[in-house]
């Protein structure tokens, strides 16, 4: 499956101006009245098209980024992606009429679809019409709605344990409340669908879905790193040297954290099962606390005396 960007030879990060200007100069080189004939002009000319129709709307172009091209071909037919796609818009310029353009595009006569087209040339107010439902024929099943996507940000705590959040989306016209259950284990960019939740679809059809992406919030202790947990943890000289126990923020409370004598700094001690679920997956990670030894800036004189005498021994 072509890429939409390569297709019209631009960047991802492509401005809409600059989106235009590419299909454009594509447009113009590949029309069927400048290639008549020419078969591999043709469906190149339907490639450029398609993907202008995608690239040049906003919404559909966050959701052919978000999804990638096999996934935004699942949720958009070929009605959708020209769903208001004005070609006369482009053609206007170059004196090109679209009396054929259609027959090129879709490969055959005109149907009904919501392919919107402006004539030029012809008498004084033929330009202007719209086909509704160009796409599908007498007795086709009613399209599927939309699918829409919204964000959601929640807290390490929710992502470990699961929760449930209520979103209000604008939904069909209405602001709608909607209960969304957050799997234990979910990180940053996964994607939670609720079934029949997005669009209305014209004509009866059923409903897109909505599909919520998750954003977990940056934890002021901990620092995950797939199912495991980090934290740093300061002890004082004395006690990485002689040994000590110490006590650990979880998140599943405090533990106590047996710090063996001579640990040296960034040492990383293991607390099995500490860590996070496992995503659809059994167990838990790890947690892991790392040392950071604290050096104090300012020593009394006693202080001082102890260290040097420490320095003498070798220490």
């Amino acid at each position: 499956m072509k890429d939409y960007y390569t297709l019209l030879g631009v960047s991802k990060t492509a401005t809409a101006d600059e989106i235009k200007k590419a299909y454009r100069q594509l447009a113009l080189k590949y029309h069927p009245d400048r290639n008549k004939g020419n078969k591999e002009a043709e469906e190149h000319f339907k490639e450029i098209n398609e993907a202008y129709a995608v690239l040049s709307d906003q919404e559909k172009r966050r959701q052919y980024d978000m999804f990638g091209a096999e996934g935004f071909r699942q949720r958009y037919s070929q009605e959708d992606i020209f769903q208001g796609f004005d070609i006369g818009d482009v053609l206007k310029d170059f004196g090109f009429g679209t009396s054929d353009i259609f027959s090129v595009l879709f490969g055959g006569g005109r149907g009904r679809g919501r392919v919107r087209y402006t004539t030029y040339g012809g008498p004084p107010g033929a330009g202007g019409a719209d086909f509704a439902d160009y796409f599908a024929g007498k007795g086709a099943a009613p399209s599927q709605g939309r699918d829409t996507v919204t964000d959601l940000t929640i807290t390490l705590e929710e992502a470990a344990k699961g929760a449930e959040r209520l979103i209000s989306i604008n939904r069909n016209g209405r602001v709608e409340k909607i209960a969304v259950k957050i799997p234990p284990g979910i990180d940053t960019g996964k994607k939670l669908r609720v079934a029949g939740k997005g669009e209305g679809a014209p004509g009866g059809g059923p409903s897109g879905d909505l599909y919520v992406s998750v954003n977990v919030q940056k934890h002021p202790l901990f620092t995950r790193e797939g199912a495991d947990i980090y934290i740093d943890q300061e002890i004082k000289f004395s006690d990485a040297a002689l040994g000590t126990t110490i006590e650990v923020p979880t998140l599943n409370g405090i533990k106590k954290v047996k710090i063996p004598p001579g640990t040296s700094g960034n040492t990383k001690l293991r607390l099995k099962g500490e860590g996070m679920p496992h995503l659809k997956g059994r167990g838990k990670g790890d947690a892991y606390v790392r040392i950071v030894i604290k050096v104090p800036k300012k020593l009394t004189s006693k202080q001082k005396a102890l260290v040097e005498d420490l320095a003498e021994e070798g220490l």
